[in-house]
């Protein structure tokens, strides 16, 4: 064992009745990273009872896409049937794993559930992720490949074309979901993509109904829209920008009043709050209270637009888990998204409950 392994078994001799969080406050380190260190103790057999695991009562589960992002930048316009000079950048990402890493952040204890290839990638992922995140639950198939997006980019940023490896995600089935059902039902919020197919997200919802799980549902883009559940009671948030609400509703958002029709409907659907996004013109956002528009923050210069979107939801959560009021969850959400697109990173480094709160004031 190493030092920090020897101190989490002291600790747990002491006293095995510790949670998780006094032992990470205990040893200095994070929740996720303990998390980490216990697992591959029990997978050794240094601890075989689980007695000083206890339930979180803030605790969140993110179920979904965990990826490596590459993005080829031309040095020049495409040019078909030969090669094209570029510069190449990557970053680790994933609807899932970037709402999980973001609440994280925000000191809220997180775990993963996806599935992996046992592969340089995820080794990435596991790297960028474990401090912040809980991966015990992780499935890492043989012979897999590790969810990947690659876009190639004109000098101007346009998308020339892009590609998505993604078919991993068709194992994030029912029966994977059941095998970690404790993980779910321990939870306050669960929070699913849809990177995992139309029976993993009913299949999500029915136990969160039963569990007493809230659920956030995040879209990944319009044509997975199909995979959104036939009944959306049990849904506490739905959060989606606007050409996959057009997807879901069949009806174009154009303007204020059919914006805020747009949320009316996802409302009538089952939907206990409802977002519907628009980039720079803000957020229509409401429940049964009413339904309002938000302005996006300001006089931000964009730096890169990865993990804006990822960036408002977790802001959102994070004020519904602190218990603000409606209008200042959506707030945290505008106010983190707007960081995110000026710091150039996917998941911003300097974030916390902390800073994001100062933010907010800076910004009101």
């Amino acid at each position: 064992m190493n030092e920090k392994e020897a101190a989490i078994v002291e600790l747990i001799r002491r006293n095995p009745y510790l949670s998780q969080q006094e032992m990470a406050e205990t040893l200095g380190i994070s929740r996720p990273a303990l998390a980490n260190l216990i697992s591959g103790l029990m997978r050794r057999g240094v601890i075989r009872g689980r007695a000083y695991i206890l339930a979180d009562d803030n605790h969140v589960v993110a179920i979904g896409g965990a990826n490596v992002d590459r993005k080829f930048h031309l040095n020049a316009s495409a040019q078909a049937g030969t090669s094209n000079p570029s510069t190449v950048t990557s970053s680790v990402g994933g609807v899932a794993r970037n709402v999980a890493e973001n609440i994280g952040r925000l000191g809220h204890p997180v775990s993963l559930l996806t599935v992996a290839g046992n592969d340089a990638d995820w080794q990435r992922i596991e790297q960028a992720t474990s401090s912040h995140v809980e991966l015990t639950d992780v499935a890492l198939l043989p012979g897999r490949t590790t969810g990947s997006y690659s876009a190639v980019l004109n000098p101007d940023g346009e998308m020339v074309v892009a590609m998505a490896d993604m078919d991993i995600y068709d194992d994030l089935s029912p029966d994977y979901i059941d095998a970690h059902a404790s993980v779910l039902t321990r939870s306050a919020l669960a929070v699913i993509d849809l990177n995992c197919p139309k029976e993993t997200v009913a299949h999500v919802q029915e136990l969160s109904r039963q569990s007493g799980t809230e659920l956030a549902v995040v879209p990944v883009s319009s044509p997975k829209m199909d995979r959104m559940p036939d009944d959306l009671k049990g849904i506490t948030w739905l959060v989606c920008n606007r050409d996959e609400t057009e997807t879901y509703t069949g009806v174009p958002v154009e303007d204020e009043s059919s914006w805020k029709e747009a949320v009316r409907f996802l409302l009538d659907k089952g939907v206990e709050n409802a977002v519907v996004t628009s980039g720079a013109r803000g957020v229509m956002a409401g429940n049964r209270d009413g339904i309002r528009h938000y302005p996006a923050i300001s006089d931000i210069h964009v730096e890169d637009v990865t993990g804006a979107g990822d960036a408002f939801v977790s802001g959102v959560l994070h004020g519904h888990l602190s218990g603000l009021d409606f209008d200042e969850k959506i707030r945290c959400g505008l106010v983190n998204a707007a960081k995110t697109l000026a710091s150039g990173a996917t998941v911003r480094p300097e974030l916390s409950a902390e800073q994001l709160k100062t933010e907010m004031e800076e910004l009101r």
